[in-house]
């Protein structure tokens, strides 16, 4: 039996509203007889596939009268001739109760590689605010009454949103394997374009389905906006999710670990009692790797990327980045390094990033950052390590 896969931008809840962060003016604060369209990106083809539903954060039951699958074609709609019903123990429907993740039975399904698909989810009666991920990147679309599947959704409202989907599976090849990008805003992919896939964990993706060593490769986009290595916040932190977001997730074998800068911005601006030090964050970064290598997993480390300019940021912030980035590059604890702070430093101001790759806010790269941080892996890595 083949290993069931993972796609590139999988969906994941952010619990940041859950846990009292602003919520996000375009997120449905409930759904009652209305069916919302989610657009996913995958990697992987196959010709099995399945879907999680997440009530992790829910105070109600979520009851879904019915979900659909379907390749799309362009906005909200689909190629009818591919749409297949979903199930959940052989019913059309099901109630998924708070703090419950539902697998739906798996399907026949001609996925194609690095394609879009339409997850289409009716919610019959109220659910109250709803488990997301507010940072989608991918257009939803929101209609009243059982559209799961209309060919078009009519007359449809929109969030940028994921609204209860965890992921899509597909059963794929048994070389096949997932790499998960771990990490905060930057690799949630803040500041890139909507709808086009620029957040550089799917330009890595895309680079694997292209080159014929690394094509069995998909990447799993678990970045959280806000999210902290040591301490919950937006999100719990990657410490607490690290089983949940990387250890539960079939066909893992590399974690990509790019968080700290909001630790330190944070808790590390500052000295005295208290102020995170650089050997705080090192001491979470080693129980990443050591976790993830008892499961036989590999670890590669990024380097944290300059902020100079954003209002949080002081030298004694930076002089804790800068020592955190000197252990990533020369400790030897990750199976690997990528330098990110190197390829999106301003040489004449390493402290910043590059004018051409500063969208404005002084620390989330454009897409052009992004496309430049995709191109810095060594593909070969994900190969010779194996």
């Amino acid at each position: 039996m083949d290993v069931p896969e993972l796609p590139p931008n999988v969906v994941r809840p952010n619990f940041s509203q859950a846990r009292g962060g602003r919520p996000r003016t375009d997120v449905p604060s409930t759904l009652k007889n209305q069916t919302i369209r989610m657009i996913v990106h995958v990697t992987l083809g196959g010709a099995r596939v399945r879907v999680q539903i997440s009530n992790a954060f829910g105070k109600k039951p979520l009851l879904l009268g019915a979900a659909h699958i379907a390749a799309r074609k362009e906005n909200s709609e689909i190629n009818v001739s591919t749409d297949r019903q979903l199930t959940f123990g052989g019913q059309e429907s099901v109630v998924v109760y708070p703090g419950v993740l539902m697998l739906s039975d798996p399907i026949a399904f001609d996925l194609k590689p690095m394609s879009d698909v339409a997850i289409s989810l009716y919610v019959s009666e109220d659910s109250g605010p709803p488990t997301t991920h507010a940072l989608g990147l991918h257009t939803a679309y929101v209609s009243d009454g059982n559209t799961a599947s209309s060919d078009i959704m009519p007359n449809p409202t929109k969030t940028s949103a994921y609204l209860w989907l965890s992921s899509l599976d597909v059963v794929a090849p048994t070389r096949a394997f997932a790499v998960v990008a771990l990490g905060d805003s930057i690799t949630d992919g803040f500041k890139t374009t909507v709808d086009a896939d620029q957040a550089w964990p799917a330009l890595l993706a895309g680079r694997f389905a292209h080159d014929k060593r690394t094509e069995n490769i998909s990447v799993l986009n678990q970045g959280i906006s806000g999210n902290q290595v040591l301490r919950d916040g937006a999100g719990v932190s990657a410490l607490a999710r690290f089983d949940r977001d990387v250890l539960s997730r079939p066909g893992v074998k590399w974690v990509i670990l790019l968080e700290g800068i909001n630790d330190i911005n944070i808790h590390g601006q500052i000295t005295g009692p208290g102020a995170l030090q650089a050997e705080d964050l090192i001491r979470g970064y080693r129980q990443i790797i050591d976790r993830a290598h008892s499961f036989g997993i590999k670890v590669l480390g990024v380097t944290i990327m300059p902020e100079e300019g954003v209002w949080l940021a002081t030298a004694t912030g930076e002089g804790k980045r800068q020592a955190v980035n000197q252990w990533i590059r020369t400790s030897h604890a990750f199976d690997g390094v990528v330098d990110f702070d190197e390829v999106v430093r301003d040489p004449n101001t390493p402290a910043r990033i590059k004018p051409e790759f500063n969208p404005g806010d002084n620390i989330h790269p454009n897409d052009a950052g992004n496309k430049a941080m995709a191109e810095a892996f060594d593909l070969g890595v994900f190969v010779r390590n194996q």
